[in-house]
This record gives C-alpha cells, structure tokens and sequence, in this order.
C-alpha cells in the first residue's frame, strides 16, 4: 500500500507549524509499514492531480490568500475542485479552508472570490477570534476531540445542507456564534486548528489515513499504534484549555 500526499502551496501557506502535519502523516504511515510520497505544488506548479491520494493546504495571511488566486484561474482550481467531488481527501487549515468556499469579504466590504468547491463564505470581522481551543469531530469524522490553537478574524458560514467538521467546547471555531467548527464535506475536513493539528490529536490523523485508504483500496484497517506520548500531550493541553491556565 502507499499514500501520495500532494502539499498545495507550502511556500505561502505555511503558518503556525502547519507543515508539521504532513510530518505527522509521513511518519504514521510509516510506522505501518504503508508509503508515503509527498509532492510539493508551488504556484506556477503543474500537475495531474489524479494521481493524489490526499492533499494538504495550510494556513497563510489574507495577502497571500489572494496572490493565489491568480495561480488558481489558471486550471489549478478547476482540478482542485474535480479532486473534491472525486473524493480525494483534503485537510485544509484556516486560510486554506477558506479558500475552498465562494468567498472572503473583508470587513470593509472588499470581496474575493474563491474556489466554490464547498457551500460556504467568509466575512471578516473586526475582532480577531485567537486562543488555544478544542471541539469534538462529529460521528462521521471520528467523534474525536481535537486540540489546536485558532486564530482568525473570519467569520464562516456553512451552506444549507453542509455539515461541520465538529462542535466547538472551548472557543470561536467557524464564527463564534453558532458552536460550529470547520467543514466536512465528501472526504474535505476543513478547519481553524493550528498548532499543527495532526500530532497531539493522532485519531484525527489516523481518520484522515483511513479515509485515504479507504478511498483508495476500497479498506482501510489501521495497524494500532502506542500513542501514550501523543495522547499524553493531548490530554494536557486539553486539561489547560478547559480550566483556562494555557496561554
């Protein structure tokens, strides 16, 4: 078996350690004796995005969202979102969730348009949603609950019909308003988590393996793994968020 991860603009969109989640993945993989490529498609970059098997788009400032959108009016788009609806899974964190819905409007009114891959918009607000947070990842996700670090002054609303990644315990997550976290639409989780999210929250990671699979042999039984280190981080960090001494 093998995994060939395909790592969208790591050039711009590479805030807060976000990269360390394709580490995460490599080695996951790795210590299932599965392998794993990684290709890294820049801006300019073509390729046949066919042959992915998971795709990897991180966080970047509100810039450098829009110095992308020139690179992907250039057919990047359109096979980004044909990768969507094929089923290809997508982790796409903060900027890079954002990028998949029909827009970002800033909060003095300026509208950019983004892909439409996934029923969704973004309105800049004046105050910054930033903390240390944790949400629980719906059933269908793994129902796990994940740990990260949010911090964005968007304000996301999902589409009639679409479902989040997870319900929010602690934080903002997609507004602040509605207890919603990120987006899962086919095999796209998007969400808000930094820090990066994969390492200290290795069932998120391990769905995200196994949906790949899944989609690409048709199983996906996961050899277990001894995470007390990962799990142990993960419990800390949640034990701090939930009585309110990380910062």
């Amino acid at each position: 078996m093998e995994i060939n991860i395909c790592h969208l603009y790591p050039e711009v969109l590479n805030l807060y350690g976000d990269r360390g989640n394709i580490r995460c993945l490599e080695q996951r993989l790795k210590w299932r004796g599965i392998d794993c490529n990684v290709t890294l498609l820049r801006i300019g970059d073509r390729a046949d995005l066919t042959k992915f098997d998971l795709f990897f788009i991180g966080g970047g400032q509100d810039f450098e969202q829009e110095v992308l959108l020139e690179d992907l009016g250039t057919g990047k788009g359109r096979d980004i979102k044909a990768a969507i609806e094929d089923g290809k899974t997508f982790l796409a964190i903060c900027g890079g969730y954002q990028m998949l819905g029909h827009y970002y409007e800033t909060h003095e009114g300026v509208r950019c348009k983004y892909l439409g891959a996934v029923d969704f918009y973004t309105k800049g607000a004046d105050v910054r949603m930033i903390d240390n947070y944790c949400f629980q990842l719906e059933k269908e996700s793994g129902g796990s609950i994940v740990v990260g670090y949010e911090n964005h002054s968007g304000k996301t609303r999902l589409g009639e019909g679409v479902k989040p990644l997870g319900r929010i315990i602690r934080g903002s997550g997609n507004n602040g308003e509605d207890g919603t976290e990120g987006v899962r639409y086919k095999n796209v989780y998007g969400t808000y988590c930094h820090g990066p999210a994969l390492p200290k929250n290795p069932e998120f990671a391990d769905e995200l393996i196994r949906t790949a699979l899944l989609r690409k042999y048709g199983t996906a039984e996961l050899e277990p793994l001894d995470d007390a280190a990962e799990k142990a981080a993960h419990d800390a960090v949640y034990e701090k968020i939930m009585n309110g001494t990380i910062r």
